[in-house]
């Protein structure tokens, strides 16, 4: 049945009896002279007046979810429908399209108005009113997101996002979250912080290129027979690349310097050493290398860990993504084992500290952009100044 058969069933004097209480709320005192039928049209187009004014939007969005009625003060003061927060005054947010698909729906069973007169009176997009969102289809990205995170146990959603846009996903780190929170992925655990008042520390030294700064220390495990097994992790503290990782069962200065020198026959010397107080770092084997090459060997305070803070990182990745993940069965395999992991880190593993970049792609840039800059350096060599 249509709305005019429908007003036409009715009676005249019963619509004007149901009308009466109506009009004296808004104040209406039309003239005598109108039909019923002008009495009604009159009554409507008062009525979206009234609901067209911010306080009565924000009544009938509080009566429709069941906050009982606003008063007056409620009703006359805050923010024009649409401003909210965002003009930077206070008062409550302007209604977000489902809640005002809900007041729509509201004064069409309330008032009996179509929806293009209910749209009008709120100021909403007919359009808008009638959108359904359309669920996309992420199974696949879920699956892939699931195989990162099952090879990659210690990936959180960052890097697991970087991994994507490596293979070609376009999608942005906040879809990549949800995904990955919905599917229960956030495995790794929260370090406990230590509960102690900050101390003034002193400035530390930066690095400011590729091999400025070297950075060194030990690590301790163990083979599958209970034999202890000692690693020496050396890292470039601008790169952040793993340039060495020697493994034995009992290292000592002979053994660092070693490593060093043949490091050094490739890359070149450090200026710095930046190492602890133990045996092998502070031993004459040591302090005779650095001496005769000129390189500064800078010694942590003792108990201040976080002095090498860089190389400690390293080597809490290196324990929780290696040594925890793997068996050695001999001293050959844990040296596979580890240089594989080490290849990995430096080439593949995106890094946080580089802007998402791995150590290698980020020192092979560092270096393109060197090299620029050297050449458009002007030459004064051959200038004749004095």
């Amino acid at each position: 049945m249509s709305r005019r058969s429908c007003h036409e069933a009715i009676p005249l004097h019963r619509r004007a009896d149901c009308l009466r209480p109506e009009a004296s709320r808004i104040g209406y005192t039309g003239p005598g002279s109108l039909s019923e039928d002008g009495r009604l049209r009159c009554h409507v187009l008062q009525l979206a007046q009234e609901v067209r004014r911010p306080g009565a939007i924000r009544a009938e969005a509080t009566q429709a979810a069941g906050g009982g009625e606003s008063s007056p003060q409620e009703a006359g003061s805050g923010p024009e429908p649409g401003q909210g927060h965002a003009s930077g005054r206070g008062g409550k947010k302007a209604l977000r399209p489902p809640r005002k698909r809900q007041l729509v729906a509201d004064l069409q069973a309330r008032y009996g108005v179509s929806e293009r007169q209910a749209c009008a009176v709120l100021q909403f997009s007919r359009a808008s009113c009638r959108y359904q969102p359309v669920a996309r289809d992420s199974s696949a990205l879920s699956m892939r997101i699931r195989e990162i995170t099952l090879t990659r146990l210690h990936y959180g959603y960052r890097r697991v996002h970087v991994q994507l846009q490596r293979e070609g996903w376009r999608d942005n780190h906040k879809w990549v979250y949800r995904l990955y929170r919905d599917q229960g992925l956030s495995l790794r655990l929260k370090r406990p912080r230590r509960n102690k008042a900050a101390k003034n520390r002193q400035p530390l030294q930066q690095a400011n290129h590729p091999n400025h700064i070297w950075g060194m220390d030990f690590v301790s495990d163990a083979l599958f027979d209970g034999r202890r097994l000692r690693l020496l992790t050396i890292i470039d503290l601008f790169t952040r690349e793993c340039l060495g990782i020697v493994v034995g069962q009992s290292l000592k200065g002979h053994d660092v310097q070693e490593a060093l020198t043949a490091i050094a026959r490739f890359r070149g010397n450090p200026e710095v050493l930046k190492t602890d107080n133990g045996s092998e770092f502070a031993g004459k084997v040591m302090d005779r290398w650095a001496y005769e090459r000129n390189i500064e060997i800078d010694f942590s305070r003792p108990g201040k860990p976080t002095d090498n803070a860089t190389v400690e990182s390293f080597n809490g990745r290196l324990r929780q993504e290696c040594l925890n993940e793997n068996w050695f069965l001999s001293l050959a395999d844990a040296r596979e084992k580890i240089e594989a992991w080490r290849t990995f880190y430096n080439q593949v593993r995106p890094h946080s500290a580089l802007e998402w970049s791995t150590p290698s792609d980020y020192a092979r840039k560092h270096a393109v952009s060197r090299r620029k800059q050297k050449q458009l350096e002007p030459d004064f060599s051959n200038s004749g100044w004095t």
